[in-house]
């Protein structure tokens, strides 16, 4: 690369970041402490300086240049001049090269090095040992991409069944994906990839984080990573360990190949915090350009507010750091097409003078800006701070994670007694926390299992977690794990305890898929993956982590992988699985029959009494479609699901003729394969035998 001009132009204080034209690079920072601001230039190895510029202009407390001849491909990193007084709040210190917070590539994955620190033996003095050699380097980049006419698929959220995975973990392991394409992002675009999700039936890939990551000290002092990338280092930068060639372009290609298969792409994203931690933390980038504005201080004001549990909160008032997010967050839609976020930590950001709002400036600005008011925006809805659980408190056009879903499904097919009321709201779309303000059931993400917990083969394989790997004394990951391990902890060779986890495993798929709002998967659920216990792998980028597709192939495997797919093409089929309203007990059309109506396993309706019997685990509902205000070509889907999660047999009795006249075995979870049972029918006010903890599905007609 020609090296540019060594004279400096005042350029222009927007847009922040680096910028490439016609003749050269743009250039430009916020600080509003900073005394003075060093453009530190490098050669393509990131490891020597070749020119340093001092930002000639400050506009707005905006430090800006203009660098002629330069172009995309320039590495590129920051010194920044200002007070270190971290009982102020100040921690500048130009010993430190810094990343720039709107840095769009990484030359190379950031390492940790004690050099980083921008402390020293105290926190009252500064580091003086310089770190430019062991700091990620910005590079500039140019858009240029060819979309090939890419459109998004804009699935419906009645529609969408979302896929949670581990970009490097689902394709490191593939025996089909080439070796030097295997764990990276661009893997996701090869046809094994998009074959296997269409076959399952996937509509969108929510990504665990794929921006830029920063490597923890207690990690590296281990030898370990943070895998799962909850601990952000530059926010419009892919982290290049998932780039096969160091070119973001790898990615857009996977999107534009999953959008042609009609699958959306969600990314996980971290605005709670970021990787520098607390005050021993390493100087990176935020702390070091402009500790106050970028961060939530605490009353002594050395210390960070800590509401996301990680070290620092970013403070979104500041209309620097909000200005910063909202332009990541367009920018990933602009230039990568994805088609939604999941918000770690939510509520994090909805906080305003300490305590969640649904008014707060994140959420409206979120909800009124022309490009992400049209993509999915899903809260995990809660956060480490005061009143930190806020489920359903997200306004509209927010769907949100739901854990009280995970928790009351874990418990009822556990075997636990008195939930059987709860289990109705959450079968329903979980009426009781989001049908307010026009909400919707898609406001509800149900699952099982995500990536932190159990595996949902660990789940019925592992009363207590096995965390030792992690080296933290097994200290960390929940304790609330709700498991059931059926007479065994871990791999046992006993054929009935395997085969009642085999079931167990149906249970919770089949009440997954067959809920009110929107079910979320996670990758490899469909085969029994495992974790071995641990849950809580986020160091392990190895085979605890990774997919092991020779499970798929095994016939326990498989079988599950078969099931699953049934259960998705059930649900696809039915529109009374996935309805856009809640149910309100009413009747449908001109039927006698209600939209939804409970029933005991007599084949009565459910009274007041019934609800109240904490003994009770056996329970049925119809579901009569569509309600009156839905299309009439849809008239007279009738539906029953029934439950049992006691562990003996219970004689279930249909319903009466007004319900249906016969009726049809869609799915039993006790007898996946048997063939000899598909389509069999029932006459209505007959008896069926359901089977200790099991689900089943019958069609009228």
């Amino acid at each position: 690369m020609r090296p540019p001009t060594a004279v400096i132009l005042p350029g222009r204080p927007s847009p922040l970041g680096a910028t490439a034209d016609q003749g050269g690079v743009n250039f430009a920072l916020f600080s509003a402490v900073a005394e003075k601001v060093e453009l530190c230039l490098f050669d393509d190895s990131g490891r020597h300086e070749v020119a340093r510029h001092v930002l000639p202009e400050y506009t707005d407390e905006i430090w800006h240049g203009y660098l002629p001849d330069a172009a995309p491909g320039l590495l590129y990193g920051y010194r920044v001049y200002g007070p270190y007084d971290p009982l102020a709040g100040h921690r500048c210190n130009p010993h430190k090269l810094l990343i720039d917070p709107y840095a769009r590539a990484l030359h190379a994955p950031h390492a940790f090095d004690p050099r980083q620190f921008g402390h020293g033996d105290n926190d009252h003095t500064p580091d003086l040992r310089d770190d430019a050699d062991v700091v990620p380097k910005a590079r500039v980049v140019a858009a240029a991409f060819d979309w090939q006419g890419d459109t998004p698929p804009r699935t419906p959220w009645s529609e969408t069944i979302i896929y949670e995975m581990h970009g490097r973990g689902f394709t490191k392991r593939h025996p089909e994906i080439p070796p030097h394409s295997q764990g990276t992002l661009g893997a996701l675009a090869t046809p094994v990839v998009i074959h296997y999700l269409q076959r399952l039936g996937i509509t969108a890939v929510e990504l665990l984080p794929i921006q830029a990551i920063a490597q923890e000290p207690h990690l590296a002092k281990r030898g370990m990573v943070n895998y799962w990338g909850y601990s952000p280092l530059a926010y419009g930068a892919i982290e290049p360990r998932y780039l096969a060639q160091g070119d973001p372009n790898e990615f857009k290609a996977a999107v534009r190949a999953l959008h042609a298969a009609g699958i959306e792409v969600i990314l996980d994203v971290v605005f709670n915090h970021t990787g520098e931690g607390d005050s021993h933390g390493p100087t990176l980038s935020f702390r070091g350009i402009d500790n106050a504005s970028y961060y939530r201080l605490g009353a002594v004001r050395s210390h960070y507010v800590n509401d996301a549990g990680c070290g620092n909160t970013l403070r979104l008032e500041h209309p620097q750091v909000l200005a910063l997010v909202m332009s990541a967050l367009r920018y990933w839609v602009t230039e990568y097409h994805v088609d939604g976020f999941r918000f770690d930590l939510a509520v994090t950001l909805a906080r305003e003078h300490h305590h969640f709002t649904p008014e707060a400036a994140f959420l409206k600005a979120a909800r009124q800006d022309p490009i992400l008011r049209d993509v999915k925006l899903i809260a995990e809805p809660w956060d480490l701070g005061v009143d930190g659980y806020q489920l359903g408190r997200f306004p509209p056009g927010w769907s949100e994670w739901n854990d009280r879903y995970r928790d009351t499904v874990r418990r009822f097919w556990r075997g636990d007694v008195g939930m059987v009321a709860d289990l109705a709201f959450r079968l329903t779309g979980s009426s009781d926390f989001f049908h307010h303000r026009g909400r919707r059931p898609w406001a509800s993400v149900n699952y099982v299992t995500a990536h932190d917990g159990f595996t949902l083969e660990d789940l019925v394989s592992y009363n207590h977690k096995h965390n030792a790997a992690n080296g933290e004394n097994n200290a960390d990951g929940s304790d609330a794990n709700y498991s059931w391990n059926g007479g065994a902890e871990g791999p046992t060779s006993n054929a009935a305890i395997g085969a009642m986890r085999a079931q167990q495993k149906r249970n919770f798929l089949a009440t997954l898929l067959f809920s009110q709002g929107v079910p979320m998967l996670t990758a490899g659920d469909e085969f029994g993956r495992t974790q071995l216990g641990n849950n809580n792998a986020y160091c392990q980028d190895n085979e605890v982590s990774w997919m092991d597709w020779t499970q798929l192939e095994s016939h326990d495997g498989h079988a599950l992988f078969v099931f699953a797919c049934k259960l998705l093409s059930l649900r696809a089929r039915h529109p009374a699985l996935r309805r856009e309203q809640f149910f309100h007990g009413r009747p449908i059309s001109d039927e006698v029959v209600k939209d939804i109506t409970w029933l005991t396993p007599g084949g009565l309706e459910m009274s007041a009494a019934d609800w109240r019997n904490a003994e009770r685990q056996s329970f049925g509902c119809h579901l009569g479609f569509p309600a009156d205000t839905e299309p009439e070509e849809e008239k007279g889907e009738h539906l029953l699901i029934l439950l049992n999660a006691a562990a003996e047999i219970i004689p279930f009795r249909l319903p009466p003729k007004a319900f249906g006249a016969n009726w049809t075995l869609a799915i039993d979870t006790a007898r996946p394969q048997s063939s000899e049972d598909e389509g069999v029918c029932f006459p209505a006010g007959s008896e069926i035998l359901l089977a200790a903890r099991s689900l089943v599905l019958l069609t009228a007609g």
